[in-house]
């Protein structure tokens, strides 16, 4: 038997069954941040995100008259939320994305599978922290809204990454996992088991332990020198600040850079044959992350126009890994504007 909400009054649920739209907006209002970050970790894109919490919020309004209240009422809603999201995955999966065109890049230092992914904006974060990851959650929040973490999940089977979340980084018990994707508790601890050991390989615990802390004179300190090595267009300055091991990715994009020559040779070819200008950067956050809205000049005018998001790893010794985003669609999520004065 699963607890209920103590927040959650019989007269409010009444009102609600009765088809008040809004003391139904009340009662799941404040769920629907924490719903959307739930659904962005599954799903891997903000727009997915935002449709599969609309449908939950009226699935669950269609619904209500069968919520029996032997589950919380924010356990009720997850479990909507996850299986709309599974369902999202597989016809994902039977309409394919084409991974966009790139004209001969550099060659690289792997090959990875196409990965969609957004960033998250940390505006969407606030207020977040403290209320959303139970007492059972075995990843700390600072972890569990970073990016290397986000794309680990996407490397994981959809059922995996689903009974991931649910247990891991929100503190959802067993039983609790096992009903909302209606299966068994074994198969729920073998889920878990096979996912945490490919977010083990993915996320080495020694490097989760040495990020600076957002705000931190180390984190100003790196942010500013790169920010200055790429608006002079100053590569030696760039790759400087990077770690040994630092990774250079673009999703969706398959290619991959590991290392300060292989990366200094992707950035020659970038803005030699493509841009031919340096950029200009707008500071920005995601997934906890500094990160930048990135402008190309305009020969033409006097301005600069939207060109990509740049999302930065920390490591105490550096740049750990470049993340670059050329979907510009994203700036809007960022309040970011399509141009700025050059």
């Amino acid at each position: 038997m699963l607890g209920g909400d103590a927040d959650v009054s019989d007269a409010a649920l009444s009102r609600v069954r009765a088809g008040d739209e809004s003391a139904f907006r009340e009662l799941v209002e404040p769920y629907r941040r924490e719903l959307h970050l739930h659904c962005y970790r599954l799903l891997g894109s903000l727009q997915d995100a935002e449709d599969v919490v609309q449908e939950t919020l009226l699935a669950a309004w269609r619904g209500l008259g069968g919520f029996e209240e032997r589950a919380s009422l924010r356990a009720w809603l997850y479990r909507i939320a996850t299986n709309r999201c599974l369902n999202a995955l597989r016809d994902r999966r039977r309409r394919p994305r084409e991974v966009p065109s790139m004209s001969e890049p550099p060659r690289p230092t792997r090959m990875a599978e196409p990965m969609w992914l957004d960033p998250y904006p940390d505006s969407l974060l606030e207020g977040l922290a403290d209320s959303a990851p139970g007492p059972e959650a075995s990843y700390e929040t600072r972890e569990a809204i970073g990016l290397a973490f986000a794309a680990g999940l996407q490397s994981l089977p959809p059922r995996q990454r689903a009974a991931l979340v649910l247990r891991e980084v929100l503190g959802f018990r067993t039983t609790e996992v096992a009903e909302m994707l209606e299966t068994s508790e074994a198969s729920v601890k073998g889920a878990l088991q096979r996912a945490r050991a490919t977010l083990d390989e993915r996320l080495p615990a020694g490097d989760r332990e040495r990020v600076p802390l957002p705000g931190s004179t180390r984190e100003r300190e790196l942010v500013g020198r790169f920010t200055a090595a790429v608006e002079q267009g100053d590569t030696p300055g760039l790759i400087s600040l990077l770690t040994d091991d630092a990774w250079l990715t673009m999703p969706p994009q398959p290619y991959e850079y590991q290392g300060g020559e292989a990366i200094a040779r992707f950035i020659a070819r970038e803005r030699g044959d493509r841009r031919g200008a340096n950029l200009r950067l707008v500071p920005t956050r995601a997934n906890g992350q500094p990160a930048f809205g990135c402008y190309l000049p305009d020969p033409h005018a006097a301005i600069a126009r939207a060109y990509g998001l740049m999302v930065l790893t920390l490591s105490d010794d550096g740049v750990a890994a470049v993340t670059w985003f050329g979907e510009r669609s994203v700036f809007a999520h960022f309040g970011l504007p399509g141009s700025v004065p050059e």
